[in-house]
């Protein structure tokens, strides 16, 4: 009886110590991550919440706690309709026409030609992703502006004969913000579906050759059932980057001509450190924050991505 109990006693104490490793890999794997989070998500929305409710302004004080901010925001600001109007053109089709349906048009020729020739594409595409902003926005510049050295201009004139020239940065300043923002959202879509389309098994595609299959069958009855879950992804992810995003606009076209490209998210950033109502632009911020975990809730859950975070089935040691 002695040795049962001195066993069953060992016992507890090595599932005692067990769960204590446990315990400790926990904090050292998820500890950073878990202060990250704190720090720089949790807390700055905490902070947000605050200042919206407050008077705070250029100068930084605080003296009482009022919810003018809001009240403002719902019947005293005439520009926020057409704000937030413009930026629902802006994301939407950014989101549709380049992110999404460019980028997996993109990927599937890449992929359909050889490897190399996909492959020097594929850079081709990444190059304004990785080249700085202003760079990148430079080129925009130089390309669209009213100039006779302009590119846009010069192909007019030389290629189609027209006599005139054109100013697309006054002229149609929404199209340019939705093509230079799509060019680089397309080719992170790019990437992520093609790694995809590499990730479906090849037996799949030489069974539906054996089959008869076309390339058009092959892409609508394999490849698209199989990019669900990254296209999904791509489209929560940059509907929430598009939603808070305003650099290329701001470089391109300064907001202008007369406000005309004023997204949500830069008329916040010029309502809060331009006008210096703080208070203000921290209530109108919570109308990116608030909407932006909805949608990521919504989307979570009406494509059921929850699937895609189960467990497998079938351990490998």
């Amino acid at each position: 009886m002695t040795a049962i109990t001195e066993e069953v006693a060992v016992r507890e104490k090595a599932m005692r110590a067990m769960r204590g490793r446990q315990r400790m890999n926990s904090i050292i794997f998820l500890g950073p991550a878990t202060v990250i989070i704190v720090l720089f998500f949790l807390l700055p929305v905490i902070v947000d919440i605050v200042i919206a409710f407050s008077d705070m302004g250029r100068d930084l004080q605080i003296s009482k706690f009022t919810t003018r901010n809001f009240e403002r925001a719902a019947t005293g600001d005439r520009r926020l309709p057409k704000v937030l109007f413009l930026t629902l053109i802006y994301v939407g089709a950014t989101l549709a026409i380049f992110n999404v349906t460019f980028g997996l048009v993109l990927a599937l020729t890449t992929t359909a030609l050889p490897r190399g020739s996909g492959g020097f594409f594929r850079t081709i595409w990444l190059m304004p992703r990785m080249s700085p902003s202003v760079v990148y926005i430079v080129l925009w510049q130089w390309s669209v502006h009213s100039g006779d050295s302009s590119l846009v201009n010069q192909i007019l004139k030389h290629v189609f004969g027209a006599q005139e020239n054109i100013d697309l940065l006054s002229n149609s300043p929404v199209p340019l913000i939705i093509l230079a923002n799509g060019f680089i959202g397309a080719s992170f879509g790019m990437i992520i579906l093609t790694s995809a389309i590499r990730g479906i098994p090849d037996h799949l595609f030489y069974a539906a050759r054996c089959d008869g299959a076309g390339s058009l069958a092959i892409v609508r009855h394999i490849t698209l059932p199989a990019l669900r879950w990254p296209l999904t992804y791509i489209g929560i992810w940059q509907t929430l980057s598009l939603m808070v995003s305003f650099e290329y606009i701001i470089l391109l076209t300064g907001g202008g001509p007369f406000q005309d490209t004023t997204v949500f998210a830069l008329y916040i950033y010029r309502r809060t450190f331009a006008s210096g109502q703080y208070g203000y632009g921290a209530a109108l911020a919570l109308f990116l924050i608030i909407p932006g975990i909805i949608i990521a809730l919504l989307a979570w859950r009406l494509t059921n991505m929850k699937e895609l975070l189960q467990e497998p089935r079938i351990e490998v040691h």
